[in-house]
Formats: C-alpha cells, sequence, structure tokens
C-alpha cells in the first residue's frame, strides 16, 4: 500500500513514522488491501485537528483522529470513483488527520507509551476508511474487536 505521510509538527521521528508505516501496512495485509491501495496520514496539533473538526463535523474542539473515506458518499453525493474508471486508477481509501498533541495527552491518560497511542490511532482511522464505524452497538463490537486483534498481533498491546 501506498501511504503519503505528512507531519505539520515536524515533532514526529523517524522511528514513529516508519512504526506508523509499518503497523498500517500490516493491518492492510490484515484485511488483504491490495497492494496498490493508497491513502495519506497526516499529524498536526491540537489547533489544527480544531478547524477541521469544527468546518466538517461541527463540533469546536480538538479531537484525537478523523477520517475522510473517499469510498463513503453522504446523502446526495455522487460517486467520486466510477465503476468504469475504477481499473484505470489505483484505489484510494482517503484521508486519517491525526493530532500528535491529543495523542500524547491520551498516552498519559491511559497509561501507555505515546508509540501505543498513535498506532491505535492510526489502525483506528484506517479502519473507519475501510467502512467500519462504531455508531451502533453492533458496529462498535466489531470495529473495536478487529481493532484489538490487529493490535494484539501486531505486537502492539497496551
Amino acid at each position: 500500500m501506498d501511504i503519503t505521510f505528512i507531519d505539520e509538527t515536524n515533532r514526529l521521528s523517524k522511528d514513529n513514522l516508519e512504526e506508523v508505516e509499518n503497523l498500517l501496512q500490516f493491518a492492510a495485509d490484515y484485511l488483504k488491501i491490495p497492494e496498490d491501495t493508497e491513502m495519506s496520514v497526516s499529524f498536526m496539533d491540537n489547533s489544527g485537528i480544531q478547524v477541521i473538526n469544527r468546518d466538517y463535523r461541527g463540533k469546536d474542539a480538538p479531537t484525537d483522529v478523523i477520517s475522510f473515506a473517499l469510498e463513503e458518499e453522504g446523502e446526495e453525493e455522487m460517486p467520486i470513483i466510477f465503476e468504469d474508471e475504477a481499473e484505470l486508477f489505483p484505489r484510494n481509501l482517503g484521508d486519517i488527520m491525526i493530532s500528535t498533541e491529543r495523542a500524547a495527552e491520551q498516552a498519559i491518560e491511559y497509561g501507555h507509551s505515546f508509540e501505543r497511542e498513535l498506532g491505535f490511532l492510526a489502525v483506528h482511522g484506517f479502519l473507519h476508511l475501510n467502512g467500519y464505524d462504531h455508531m451502533e452497538p453492533a458496529d462498535e463490537k466489531e470495529m473495536f474487536g478487529l481493532q484489538k486483534e490487529i493490535l494484539d498481533a501486531y505486537g502492539l498491546k497496551r
């Protein structure tokens, strides 16, 4: 899978970025995502993600992770990728945005490492890009169960 990383904070180490990439590649293999699939991950601070949260979700507060799935259609939206053109271009899952500030705060709050929280948020966002959500109890159980499976199989436990 081709992943574009954008670190707006310039605070993540090369090791942090490599670990997130390795984890997302592992998750893609786990879900049997085709190798020519594309996506992006942006790392930002709380103020940056707050603007996105406000403008796109109507919530004027920082959050930890936001996903924008390209294959998800809202009401009255046209599909971005048309069936007859799907073979011409690689599949693009969409974009994940992670607040590194919020990740650091939550790592302390939950009593685990920053790396574990960053990985958790990346997988959480990745599952959203692949159609999983946690709006209903049954969906939450499925998504959080799969999230735990992937993190445990990768070796990134609490």
